[in-house]
């Protein structure tokens, strides 16, 4: 570790102070139970100050992924340090998550008659819709003072994006620009030696590794124009596949928590079918789990009582 801000150093207890209580404030309209005073005095704060000092304002925002597992709290992360620049820091930030780039449904049927069945199911890689990622990017990137951006906001109980007149509108130009992504950073993994099918899923539903090389294939392409503008790569490395399947459950509990309307609650995914959606994602997190902590420029451990420390920094 180099100059890195540490939780004991002044300047970075004189930040999470003045940042405390708007911190608890977000955490409770985000329904987050038990939040950690540690989390956010080890963890948030001491990223939010580098991000400060490190990244002098420019003309251009500054463009910073979270990666990691599913469930394993990039979104959370992202909205705390955005808190803080935002508010205690005076730098304006905003993010946008992968999960709101979906392709539509009717994009991903024609890829599933075309190509597989499961090419239907948002998430893996050829799921989304790379382009309308940077083109947000080349907006933010553009506006002046006054420029109202669409934010695109998509709805997972309804698997299909708000109508546009419904997404959140970001005015300005940031200083940051936020993306979390599960899979943000990821390299395709090599083809030679493919391994036979994973779980359940692979076996029963794409025992030939038709989809699973398909979606590796489209990782290759636009995805890696998107992951080059990265200023800085954040990972939250979990400690294996069975967090992520617990990490991912939990998401959906606190999900049903904040949706109000009783016919999307209707459609919020069982244990057993939460479990079944993650295995869509188990083969390429494997690979993110043991190769992307190498390629990141900031590594965040999270262990099994969901406790985070800071693991590697630049």
């Amino acid at each position: 570790m180099t100059n890195f801000p540490n939780a004991s150093d002044e300047a970075v207890r004189s930040l999470f102070d003045l940042s405390k209580n708007n911190l608890f404030n977000l955490a409770e309209q985000m329904k987050i139970e038990n939040l950690s005073e540690e989390f956010l005095a080890e963890i948030v704060t001491p990223i939010s100050l580098y991000l400060d000092q490190t990244f002098p304002k420019r003309n251009q925002p500054y463009f910073i992924c979270f990666t990691g597992g599913q469930g394993s709290g990039k979104t959370t992360l992202s909205f705390f340090i955005q808190k803080v620049l935002n508010e205690t820091v005076k730098r304006p930030a905003m993010g946008f998550s992968i999960d709101d780039i979906y392709k539509s449904q009717e994009e991903r049927r024609s890829l599933a008659e075309e190509i597989h069945p499961l090419c239907y199911v948002r998430g893996v890689p050829g799921t989304h819709d790379i382009q309308m990622g940077l083109d947000l990017i080349n907006e933010l990137s553009n506006a002046s003072p006054e420029t109202e951006t669409k934010v695109p906001a998509f709805c997972k109980p309804e698997d299909r994006h708000y109508p546009s007149e419904e997404w959140p509108i970001y005015k300005g130009k940031p200083d940051f620009i936020f993306f979390d992504a599960w899979c943000g950073g990821a390299k395709p993994l090599p083809e030679e030696n493919w391994l036979p099918p994973l779980n359940q899923l692979e076996k029963e539903e794409d025992p030939e590794g038709i989809w699973s090389k398909w979606s590796n294939q489209e990782l290759s392409k636009d995805y890696q124009t998107l992951f080059s503008l990265f200023d800085l790569l954040v990972m939250i490395k979990v400690p294996n596949m069975d967090f992520v399947y617990e990490s991912r459950w939990i998401q959906e509990q606190t999900l049903a928590k904040t949706v109000k309307d009783k016919d999307l609650k209707n459609k919020i995914m069982t244990k057993e079918e939460v479990y079944r959606f993650v295995m869509h994602y188990e083969r390429l997190t494997h690979y993110i789990l043991e190769e992307l902590p190498k390629l990141s420029d900031i590594v965040l451990t999270r262990d099994g009582n969901f406790k985070f420390s800071i693991s590697k920094t630049p």
